[in-house]
């Protein structure tokens, strides 16, 4: 079975989402997916797709690339660390790729909770990932 056919519930999902730019290529046995999500309730569900098919993510065959319109508004957040920065990563969980890092006592966008450990975020350098909720603080 052929990546594109493994992984046909997520790219069907990705397209009938209105992903912007959405770019799909299959190169030395990696699926790399590619494109802007109107929202972040669209990036979260491809990321749940994606973990049901790989639990856990652990075939390490897929590239996902898709972030969150900057349109979208979101609340503040204060990194709450004790003294180190704040991984953000590509996806939600430990063993996604780290694509950034928040200071102790930055404040960032929360774009969406993506479930009660992990929230979804954009750094104001534009850096968008996840971070691992119980280092996150509502601002106001």
């Amino acid at each position: 079975m052929g990546l594109l056919d493994k992984y046909k519930i997520l790219l069907d999902t990705a397209k009938s989402a209105d992903i912007l730019d959405l770019q799909v290529a299959e190169q030395e046995g990696v699926l790399q997916i590619r494109g802007t999500a109107p929202n972040a309730d669209v990036k979260n569900k491809l990321w749940d797709i994606y973990n049901q098919i790989d639990p856990n993510f652990l075939s390490g065959d897929v590239v996902m690339n898709v972030d969150v319109s900057s349109a979208i508004v979101g609340s503040e957040v204060r990194v709450i660390t004790e003294s180190t920065n704040l991984n953000i990563r590509k996806g939600p969980g430990t063993d996604q790729p780290i694509v950034g890092k928040a200071a102790k006592d930055e404040v960032i966008t929360l774009i969406s909770r993506a479930n009660d450990q992990w929230w979804l975020v954009r750094t104001r350098d534009g850096e968008e990932g996840y971070c691992y909720a119980q280092y996150l603080e509502p601002i106001g």
